[in-house]
């Protein structure tokens, strides 16, 4: 016979119901404090991919990872939409940190969410130069947590992982925490891996371990997701925008902004809104996805939304997913563009604490 914990990890998502007069969320202690926006800071974090490797870089990996066909002759990358001002760089590389850190603080950025992939991956190997050197430009790091590990997934797997992960690294002052608890991001991938549901349960598990707990981030906006997350955010609204004039991105922003705002608000949860300043993927991908840059006007549009729906924190896809074309770091065809009117946005939008 089937258990109440089987029966919501069958479900793959938690609804409404309740049971024996509780949420589905509060069976497994997953119903956080609601947290006020008066006491979150403001924050600008951007999405941030250490998987690049260059085995020519001193000081990096000694390897090639994620660039394809590079010519630096003409400037292309096979894998890359456009090509880095930086070059083909290695992630592993302190002088590469340090330059991002740099263009990052004078753009308004207050943070990183780094691209992670479990214990002793390549990504993971670059994080403890990626929080050293942030620290010493003030820059916050937390992690996107991007799969669980193990078959079959399982709850218990993911609470293991990350309260390892936490004891690794969430003592490091440059991890992002809120009301002293250090922030995890959830990336959609993890989150349909187990079902929203599941992830109570991940939530409580690591809470109970971890001393300090944790703030947990769900790559999901919904009533159930609104349940068991202490915030919502979604990665990329890449998917909404495509084929749309600049009116229509506007008008778009317009509407779902406030709206996913209100649903975390209304649940006491942090909310994060996403912008983007293009996306393409045509390069890796067929027949790919592709959304117009409107030489930068998409980008502000999206922004001018996002500050008029007053969320709590503004993320920023991407600041150098290069495979997909959604990259804010300077590039040989815009140059410095998305920095400035980064720095532009951002100093509307960071209140002085």
């Amino acid at each position: 016979m089937s258990t109440r914990r089987d029966f919501l990890r069958q479900m793959g998502t938690l609804g409404t119901l309740a049971l024996g007069g509780k949420s589905l969320a509060s069976l497994y202690g997953a119903e956080a404090p609601a947290v006020s926006s008066r006491e979150i800071p403001r924050h600008v974090l951007a999405f941030y991919y250490p998987w690049y490797g260059n085995p020519a870089a001193t000081g990096g990996s000694g390897r090639w990872s994620h660039w394809r066909d590079v010519d630096e002759n003409v400037k292309t990358i096979g894998s890359s939409t456009h090509y880095p001002e930086l070059g083909p760089y290695d992630s592993h590389d302190p002088k590469i940190i340090r330059q991002h850190c740099q263009w990052a603080k004078e753009a308004g950025l207050t943070g990183w969410i780094a691209s992670w992939w479990g214990h002793r991956s390549f990504e993971d190997q670059a994080v403890p130069r990626i929080l050293d050197i942030s620290a010493e430009h003030g820059l916050a790091v937390t992690i996107y947590y991007e799969t669980i590990p193990g078959q079959p997934k399982t709850p218990e797997n993911a609470a293991k992982d990350i309260v390892r992960l936490l004891e690794k690294y969430a003592a490091h002052p440059a991890w992002l925490q809120v009301k002293g608890k250090p922030v995890v991001f959830i990336y959609g991938r993890a989150v349909g891996e187990i079902g929203v549901a599941a992830w109570a349960e991940v939530i409580q598990m690591v809470n109970k371990s971890f001393s300090r707990g944790a703030i947990f981030q769900g790559d999901q906006f919904s009533p159930k997701a609104a349940e068991v997350f202490d915030g919502l955010h979604t990665y990329s609204t890449a998917g909404h925008l495509r084929g749309k004039s600049l009116e229509q991105v506007k008008a778009w922003c317009e509407e779902t902004f406030p709206r996913w705002v209100k649903l975390a608000r209304d649940a006491g949860r942090i909310s994060s809104l996403t912008v983007i300043p293009g996306y393409d993927d045509t390069k890796i991908r067929k027949p790919g996805l592709k959304v117009e840059r409107y030489d930068g006007q998409s980008y502000t549009v999206q922004w001018e939304a996002a500050i008029a729906a007053d969320p709590d924190w503004v993320l920023i896809t991407s600041w150098n997913e290069w495979h997909e074309g959604s990259e804010i770091e300077p590039s040989v065809e815009d140059g410095r563009k998305y920095l400035e009117l980064t720095r532009q946005m951002t100093a509307r939008f960071v209140k002085p604490v």
